[in-house]
């Protein structure tokens, strides 16, 4: 496993991390509980030392796993950085967004995770007037100076949103969905992060799974699974599930995207390396509902950089085949 400087503390976290939606089993089919435990061990086991979770994830129970696995792993935690979000609750989201509820959301995020404080708190794709009004950020950075908190930043469904949120000072970390077949962020909102120091997290690396190569018209997901039930915007932003693109389209695309990669290598390992191989990306956080899934996701870390030809080649794949495709904001 590498590691890269994440934001302005300069300090270093694995490349690749750990995306703990799938252990909330909530969004993305079921997952048993031995099962979640395994993926958090074998993320550690494989040398991954950033992990992403959210209060809403499960309704706590991926902040809960995420807390025993800390909990029997307490020598290892200053070496570990635990990322949380807050903001998309039922009690806050869209309109209950108070410093109370704020506050009250991230103590209990700290009580689930069993620590004093979190290393990250993002806002959690909240809406862009709360972004654009900023209070929020205020009762954040509150929470850092009384120690709840050590940074925070803006997990956002736009680059619209990402440039607002740069706006701020303390912002520390913008996460947002970026993959192959989602390039928009290399325009103006990784260059801008890297002038300001902000650090990039990448949420959706595989596009949902599509960029593993293994989905087909046939394939079936559980009804739980949210690649089921939010593929057209029906429940959150159509961009969380597939990237936005229509699964069909999405399918079409990752065959013509074969010709594209390495014919040796798994395409989501390839995948995964094209996001790691964009200089302003500090740490990419697929999720995994299997221990085997962790282990190849970390194969990316190791792997060869593509060359400057074929990065140009796949970023004239993107606009002029991907791009008009994909719903959404953006």
């Amino acid at each position: 496993m590498k590691f890269r400087s994440f934001g302005r503390d300069q300090i270093v976290v694995s490349e690749v991390g750990l995306g703990c939606w799938q252990i909330g089993s909530d969004a993305w089919g079921p997952v048993s509980d031995e099962a979640a435990t395994g993926i958090l061990e074998k993320a550690l086991e494989q040398g991954i030392s950033f992990y992403d979770t959210a209060d809403v994830y499960g309704a706590g129970r991926s902040e809960s796993f995420v807390g025993e696995f800390l909990k029997k792993h307490q020598s290892a935690r200053d070496s570990l950085f635990i990322a949380s979000k807050v903001g998309r609750s039922a009690k806050i989201y869209p309109d209950g967004y108070t410093r109370t509820n704020i506050t009250e959301s991230i103590e209990g995020s700290l009580q689930r995770l069993g620590i004093e404080a979190l290393d990250l708190v993002q806002t959690h794709c909240a809406p862009p007037e709360i972004l654009q009004d900023g209070e929020i950020f205020e009762w954040l950075q509150d929470l850092v100076k009384a120690g709840k908190i050590k940074r925070f930043g803006a997990s956002v469904e736009s680059d619209a949103e990402a440039l607002l949120c740069m706006q701020h000072p303390d912002i520390y970390s913008i996460q947002i969905i970026f993959n192959v077949l989602r390039q928009k962020s290399l325009s103006e909102v990784f260059p801008l992060a890297q002038e300001k120091n902000v650090a990039i997290i990448v949420r959706l690396p595989l596009n949902s799974g599509l960029l593993s190569g293994k989905f087909s018209k046939d394939t079936q997901f559980d009804k739980q699974d949210h690649r089921n039930f939010n593929r057209d915007g029906q429940h959150f932003n159509v961009g969380e599930t597939f990237g936005g693109l229509p699964y069909e389209k999405g399918l079409e695309l990752v065959e013509d995207l074969r010709g594209l990669f390495p014919t040796d290598v798994p395409m989501a390992q390839s995948s995964l390396r094209w996001c790691l191989d964009q200089s302003a990306v500090s740490v990419i956080i697929p999720g995994a509902s299997s221990e085997e899934q962790v282990v190849a996701n970390v194969v990316a870390s190791e792997m060869d950089s593509f060359s400057e030809q074929k990065l140009k080649e796949l970023a004239d794949f993107y606009h002029g085949e991907v791009h008009s495709h994909i719903r959404g904001v953006y």
